[in-house]
């Protein structure tokens, strides 16, 4: 009986080899998303920088964990390490009563030290503060790693329209210096720096407004997170529309318009104005059911040192009760002129 079977398997074997050959369905190439291991989670608001061969990146952070740093020597895989910091400066707690946390980091590398922006604050509130903290290296292992507080750099109370949150700094092509910030009120401001202390360089002077969301009757419409790239003689600006910090119910999505300007106006692809709700989407919002990651935003750029260009950012998992976790996309400059994300 054996030997029946191996000969009728034998069989099949033989036939099964003189058939054509069928060709199979090519599998789409994996993208960066799907190929990141690690310390993913959580990660909320990140920005990303790369010293020497690795990659950090900074995001916000609670109680002793004041921004949290990951690790990473492929942009694949990721290490957590520690925080920052483990308290609240002295002046951020005076400032803003009841805070826990340092939120929405911005890093960058200025006049041969790191300064790493931050936002404190309550939610929901618009008396806010952002900070300064500066160190030679992002290298924890290195002799002359250390943080130093440079203390307060835009404080919002209730009589402001808008909230010192979420910022991002950069240098134009003139080389002036500038910090823009927002999140809800009136939306997204634009503050020159003083150079040589990364704090307004005139604390009297009104901020540009950059970006709005008129509101509807009867609600908000929802702006924040906005960061600046200088790419191909434009300034592009992204910002973050409708809600985070709802799980998997979170609506957030990334919108960018463009200006010869850094000061604008702003406009989508098809001419839509920043200052009105307008913008091109970027990273979208989907919120089907077989979606796993949910509201990305709150986005990051880093231009790396090969030319390539990638959006680091927030998005809420499915698989994972709706933890934030950490996303990367590699990003294309199409033939007219605007990115996209390979997400």
């Amino acid at each position: 009986m054996a030997r029946q079977i191996i000969s009728a398997l034998t069989g099949i074997a033989l036939f099964t080899a003189a058939l054509p050959a069928i060709a199979q369905p090519s599998s789409a190439p994996a993208t960066l998303n799907s190929q990141l291991t690690g310390d993913l989670v959580p990660t909320h608001d990140p920005v990303i920088a790369r010293e020497g061969d690795i990659y950090h990146v900074f995001s916000t952070g609670h109680g002793k964990r004041l921004i949290e740093t990951r690790s990473s020597p492929d942009l694949i895989r990721w290490t957590a390490g520690d925080p920052i910091f483990t308290a609240l400066p002295d002046w951020a707690k005076q400032a803003i009563p009841g805070s826990d946390g340092m939120w929405a980091p911005d890093i960058s590398y200025v006049n041969g030290r790191y300064r790493l922006y931050y936002s404190v604050s309550t939610f929901g509130s618009n008396r806010s503060a952002i900070g300064l903290a500066t160190s030679p290296t992002l290298d924890p292992k290195a002799k002359n790693y250390g943080w130093r507080d440079e203390g307060l750099v835009v404080l919002s109370t209730k009589d402001d329209d808008y909230n010192a949150i979420d910022p991002n700094f950069i240098i134009d092509r003139d080389g002036r210096h500038w910090l823009t910030l927002g999140s809800f009120w009136t939306g997204i401001k634009l503050f020159e720096l003083d150079p040589k202390t990364g704090k307004p360089k005139d604390p009297q002077a009104k901020p540009f407004s950059i970006a709005r969301r008129p509101a509807p009757a009867g609600g908000p419409a929802p702006v924040e997170a906005p960061f600046i790239v200088d790419h191909g003689g434009y300034y592009w600006l992204m910002v973050s529309y409708d809600y985070c910090c709802k799980g998997v119910n979170s609506s957030y999505y990334t919108v960018m318009g463009r200006s010869k300007a850094i000061t604008g106006p702003y406009l989508g692809k098809d001419g839509s104005p920043l200052m009105e709700g307008g913008g091109t989407i970027f990273l979208r919002a989907d919120l089907q059911e077989q979606q796993r990651f949910r509201g990305p935003g709150h986005a990051g750029w880093l231009h790396d040192k090969d030319g390539k260009d990638y959006v680091v950012y927030h998005a809420y998992d499915k698989q994972a009760n709706g933890a934030p976790t950490l996303r990367i996309a590699p990003v294309r400059w199409g033939a007219d002129g605007w990115p996209q994300a390979d997400y």
